[in-house]
């Protein structure tokens, strides 16, 4: 790697950073990226409307949700693949637009043909799949780099209070609007996420390389290979794995038991889900106006501190202790999310970064299915309490473990003290 020689004149003052909300380029792509999270979100929850209306079973729902999640898992490497070959702009294009052309098959199969239901649905998740490698990789085309967690922290702003508003705000149109109408906006939605972003030109970036095309195999294959020049980022997937498919699982299999049981009232489930949702909105305000010395070490801090849900549910404590653990656990989820985001749009090659970052949607989002399939059977057979006591340990020890590994503490092979 070339190195820029020292200039022997005294460097001016930067000059002050512009906000990145007052960035029309990068509003449009957050517009976009808020659409589609707020898409993807929606799309069970007016299933379940459809469920409770009678116009598709239980085992239906089951159905065509697992086939978004197949859907979603076959086309996020392709998607990582094609947006590091052609414009990361044209695969959120189309992708959107796929994902879009789901909604009104949905419709018409809807109390008709669950065979075309699952079918749209494995559409959809191949659009939402195939676009989020392609957004993470606009976004530092888009953004520069001084401003990208501030940018990130946006991001997730946005879907969290989609998590927090969108139930009441679909709850409300379901008095006014059927469920057909219903999957037709979800459609509109993802109309917006495909139209609205422009294309990237972070001011003072170089132009990107060109990806050489050749077989999807050789290309994803290289895209691993960048992952592993980077110690920092497979230990973060390692700790991620961790956390989601035991931690995220354990809870989620375990909180609507524990509230139903011990607390004799669906209020803790409701309460503690919230606080997390607020928690994580509040850690992504926090990262978005802080930057830790040692990012990577306070990251890893902040995504061990899920530990605290699980470790909440074991004993008989106050109801309010639960609803606590959950907001520490939604406050550290962003205090790592968002740098982790950042680091791995600042240290990746930009010709490998859609590949990178869809192995990082690949390894998370597969292996949390296979945690919840899991994690009941465990219940049963150890019982809920052991069983969460391993799962807290595992928030907790991964990783502090993935901490100690070279390059870690700042989410960088170079520490940056070292650099002229």
């Amino acid at each position: 790697m070339s190195t820029t020689p020292t200039s022997a004149t005294p460097k001016s003052p930067a000059p002050p950073t512009r906000s990145v909300l007052r960035d029309p380029a990068f509003l449009r792509l957050w517009a976009g990226t808020t659409a589609s999270g707020l898409a993807t979100w929606a799309l069970p929850f007016v299933l379940g409307l459809a469920v409770l209306q009678r116009e598709l079973g239980a085992a239906g729902l089951g159905l065509v949700l697992a086939a978004r999640t197949v859907g979603f898992l076959a086309a996020v490497a392709v998607g990582g693949v094609l947006a590091d070959r052609h414009s990361r702009r044209a695969v959120v294009l189309w992708s959107a637009l796929a994902a879009g052309a789901a909604a009104p098959l949905l419709a018409l199969g809807l109390g008709r043909s669950v065979v075309l239901m699952t079918a749209a649905a494995a559409l959809a998740g191949a659009g939402q799949g195939a676009c989020r490698p392609a957004f993470q990789a606009l976004t530092a085309e888009t953004v520069d780099a001084g401003r990208r967690q501030q940018a990130n922290a946006a991001m997730t702003m946005a879907v969290r209070g989609s998590t927090l508003g969108g139930p009441a705000l679909t709850a409300l149109l379901a008095a006014f609007l059927d469920v057909r109408t219903l999957l037709l906006g979800i459609g509109v939605l993802w109309l917006i996420a495909a139209l609205v972003p422009g294309g990237g030109s972070a001011a003072g970036d170089k132009e990107l390389p060109v990806a050489s095309p050749g077989g999807f195999r050789a290309e994803f294959l290289e895209g691993i290979r960048e992952a592993r020049l980077h110690p920092w980022f497979l230990a973060g997937l390692a700790a991620l794995v961790a956390v989601i498919a035991l931690g995220y699982s354990a809870t989620s299999v375990a909180l609507p038991l524990i509230s139903r049981d011990r607390y004799g009232t669906e209020w803790v489930l409701a309460a503690a889900m919230t606080a997390y949702t607020v928690g994580a909105l509040g850690g992504a305000l926090v990262i978005a106006r802080r930057r830790p010395r040692s990012q990577g070490w306070a990251a890893f801090a902040g995504l061990g501190a899920y530990g605290f849900a699980p470790l909440s549910l074991m004993l008989p404590v106050h109801p309010g202790v639960v609803v606590a653990a959950y907001a520490v656990a939604g406050i550290g989820i962003e205090l790592f999310n968002v740098p982790w985001f950042t680091a791995t749009q600042r240290e990746v090659a930009p010709d490998k970064l859609a590949r990178v970052s869809s192995l990082d949607f690949l390894v998370s989002y597969g292996l949390a299915p296979v945690g919840l399939a899991l994690i009941a059977p465990a219940i049963d057979f150890f019982g809920v309490t052991p069983v969460l006591a391993g799962c807290a340990a595992a928030c907790f020890l991964v990783p502090a473990a993935a901490a100690l590994v070279p390059g870690a503490r700042h989410f960088a092979r170079t520490d940056p003290a070292t650099k002229d």
